[in-house]
């Protein structure tokens, strides 16, 4: 759907925070109205009551990035991350983190892989096993493909699920959990696979949703995705201010499976993540990555922004891992 006719309209046009984040990541529901997200670039890691608004923002510097939080089942005082190295815990009350799982194998270390790779985006499953990708920091080296999908079940045993990746993005299931998506920013598409919630194992990856090569989602890549109570995937489209409600596989009301049926014009173009709060959409962004082409979009560069879009999300599901 090129030019995105007869497709349900919510624009934005002023932040909920105006941040200035280097790169905004992984806004997830605590509870209530509170909402925590990361900046990868800065390192920092962010804290707010939607319920109370923009005042309530707390702010985290940290020693390491991290791109990606989940929380952990019996743990109310923290939650479970990838960051540079591999996964962790964050400890809330005492503002200080460790890791559980590192990443790289001592003869990758050595080949200097863990200082040019960082994690990146993830989800828990329903079984409790945390997904996420790493990629080569940018910060040291230009993505190529020696990205990973990594799985980290609650045994604390670590899985090589996906090589040959360049930027991990959106993770997330399909309410029956029979189907797994799975963003591969640079392919310009997202991929469905056959997933069995019991094993862990996907299979037979197919296409299933591509950016148009015209129109106006046309130049942008699928970043990161949330899924909403009825199946649809909402997906920002990094690089045209635009995030996309699309179709599940199957297909829903006359609609084909991966057909636009509504989207949310916000104004920056570096949109990176949706999360559902309730029935609205919180939406990070990162810095303008072409200031001088679009100096329009520098204005509200690394905000976040939130939409009230009438449905909510899936479940957030908890790691199940002793940390």
């Amino acid at each position: 759907m090129d030019k995105l006719d007869n497709v349900k309209t919510y624009k934005v046009t002023e932040p909920f925070l105006d941040l200035n984040c280097g790169l905004g990541e992984a806004p997830f529901w605590e509870g209530g109205g509170r909402v925590r997200f990361v900046d990868i670039v800065k390192q920092k890691l962010h804290f707010v009551d939607l319920e109370k608004g923009a005042s309530s923002l707390t702010s985290v510097d940290l020693p390491i990035s991290i791109g990606t939080t989940a929380n952990v089942e019996g743990h109310d005082d923290g939650f479970a991350f990838l960051g540079k190295h591999g996964f962790g815990y964050y400890d809330k009350a005492k503002g200080t983190h460790r890791y559980i799982k590192k990443m790289w194998t001592e003869e990758e270390i050595a080949d200097g892989k863990e200082e040019r790779m960082r994690g990146n985006d993830g989800a828990v499953d329903s079984r409790g096993r945390y997904w996420a990708g790493a990629m080569n920091d940018p910060l040291v080296k230009e993505p190529s493909d020696e990205g990973v999908l990594f799985r980290l079940d609650p045994d604390l045993s670590l899985h090589r699920i996906l090589s040959n990746v360049t930027i991990p993005n959106g993770i997330s299931w399909s309410p029956d959990d029979r189907t797994m998506y799975f963003t591969d920013s640079p392919s310009g598409q997202i991929t469905a696979y056959d997933f069995a919630a019991a094993t862990g194992r996907i299979c037979n990856p197919r296409p299933f949703f591509r950016i148009p090569r015209s129109g106006p989602l046309a130049g942008g890549v699928p970043d990161g995705h949330a899924v909403d109570a009825d199946g649809y995937l909402w997906v920002a489209i990094f690089g045209t201010g635009r995030v996309v409600r699309v179709v599940p596989e199957g297909g829903r009301d006359g609609r084909r499976a991966g057909e636009v049926v509504a989207l949310v014009e916000l104004p920056t173009r570096c949109v990176s993540c949706p999360g559902f709060v309730g029935e609205e959409l919180l939406v990070t962004s990162a810095e303008e990555e072409d200031p001088d082409g679009h100096p329009e979009s520098k204005r509200f560069q690394g905000a976040v922004f939130r939409v009230h879009v009438g449905i909510g999300g899936m479940k957030l599901h908890r790691f199940g891992g002793k940390v």
